[in-house]
């Protein structure tokens, strides 16, 4: 079998195996993606740079992510989907194995910058290739078993490689991921050689932001991940300034178990209420309350942080399931159009919520204060929300339109 051979498809039964291959490379992005907030304080110290600087690691592979990968995305555009995911772990690999070895910031950042855009480029290929693999009636199941791999590697690859690096220090962490990464790649050479439509392009995504509705929601979604995902970047400089000792680890499997709490009951919840826009406001809510309370519970002790921590995750995880239906509404036509800007909103809104924190921190802001200016940029997210895509709801068809009767897939917080 070649990649030129496009229409062979596996029997249903088989396909689900392939899928487990496509979930391995998404454990190994969502383990990349966050595990270098655990580490930054490692990474700082070897490299003999301030946190501040070293968190822009996190920048410039979530950067990437949101804005290079749907670049390249399109020059690979027509390529068998085989061939687009073995090129998208193979810069993955590569910028991780990089990263393991780089010997000073500006090498590290290249690195970051490589990893970002395999990852970008390889998630939602992933995840159309594994709808592509298995019958309509299983589609669900496997797209969810795709996204779950992410999550699981978040939720937890995450404290398990801070531990790593506890034994073997943050490179050793890296070579684990560049190990998962070439792992992935030689699996997918067993794939079979399917059509999958590739994400789509910056110029479509420009394109629908046309839409006041959409552009609004994105902004929405953008400071969310500002506010949760760049507080994330500098946990473990804010629990070294505010906490009493207790460490990186247990705060971080907390935040972890409320995510997973999160993006499982908040699809549940919107079918049931049919309020993706009430639901919005009411995570934004708790998401502003969990970081008000942050600093406090911290210096309590970890009996007291992990109820915010928890908070915290499972709001921002859950966030952009009513946001995706509210996008779907918003254009219906182009659905998974909208829902991959709304992804890459959120990946931009980390990037730069890590950069104003590594900003804020150089400053002289103490770590310990972060959670109070992240507070308020969810609170502003609230605010927005109530008038402005509020304003553009009122204005359509209906103000609290169906969901879809199938998800689509969802970026990982």
């Amino acid at each position: 079998m070649t990649d030129h051979d496009t229409t062979t498809r596996p029997r249903p039964e088989h396909g689900g195996r392939f899928v487990l291959l496509l979930a391995l490379g998404a454990f190994a992005l969502g383990l990349d993606a966050y595990v270098m907030a655990g580490l930054l304080p490692r990474v700082a110290d070897d490299l003999r740079v301030s946190e501040g600087a070293a968190g822009q690691m996190v920048t410039v592979f979530t950067l990437c992510y949101a804005l290079a990968a749907p670049v390249f995305a399109a020059a690979l555009a027509g390529r068998p989907a085989r061939t687009v995911l073995a090129c998208a772990l193979a810069v993955f690999t590569a910028g991780n194995a990089l990263t393991a070895v780089a010997p000073a910031l500006p090498v590290l950042l290249l690195a970051r910058a490589l990893a970002g855009i395999g990852a970008g480029l390889y998630s939602p290929m992933a995840a159309a290739t594994a709808a592509g693999l298995v019958g309509e009636e299983r589609r669900g199941r496997s797209l969810a078993l795709v996204m779950g791999g992410m999550s699981i590697g978040t939720v937890v690859g995450v404290p398990l490689g801070v531990l790593v690096a506890e034994h073997v220090g943050w490179r050793g962490t890296l070579w684990l991921i560049t190990a998962l990464g070439a792992l992935a790649l030689a699996g997918i050479a067993l794939l079979p050689a399917t059509t999958a439509g590739p994400p789509p392009a910056l110029r479509e995504r420009v394109r629908i932001l046309a839409d006041g509705r959409v552009a609004s929601i994105a902004v929405v979604s953008l400071l969310g991940g500002v506010a949760s995902l760049g507080l994330y970047t500098y946990l473990a400089p804010f629990l070294a300034d505010a906490g009493d000792g207790t460490g990186t680890v247990g705060p971080m499997w907390a935040w972890g178990a409320g995510g997973v709490v999160g993006s499982l009951l908040i699809g549940r919840v919107v079918d049931r209420t049919r309020r993706p826009f009430t639901l919005v406001a009411c995570v934004l809510a708790l998401l502003t309350a969990a970081h008000l309370l942050l600093p406090t519970a911290a210096s309590v002790g970890l009996v007291a942080l992990v109820p915010p921590l928890v908070v915290w995750g499972a709001a921002g995880w859950a966030l952009q399931v009513p946001q995706q239906h509210q996008l779907i509404a918003a254009q219906p036509r182009q659905a998974p159009v909208a829902v991959a800007l709304n992804s890459s909103a959120v990946y931009l809104g980390s990037a730069i919520g890590s950069a104003l924190g590594g900003t804020v921190i150089a400053a002289g802001v103490a770590p310990g204060a972060l959670p109070y200016c992240t507070a308020a940029l969810a609170a502003l997210a609230l605010v927005l929300h109530l008038t402005v895509v509020r304003h553009f709801t009122r204005r359509g068809p209906r103000a609290e339109p169906e969901p879809a009767p199938e998800p689509l897939p969802q970026a990982a917080e």
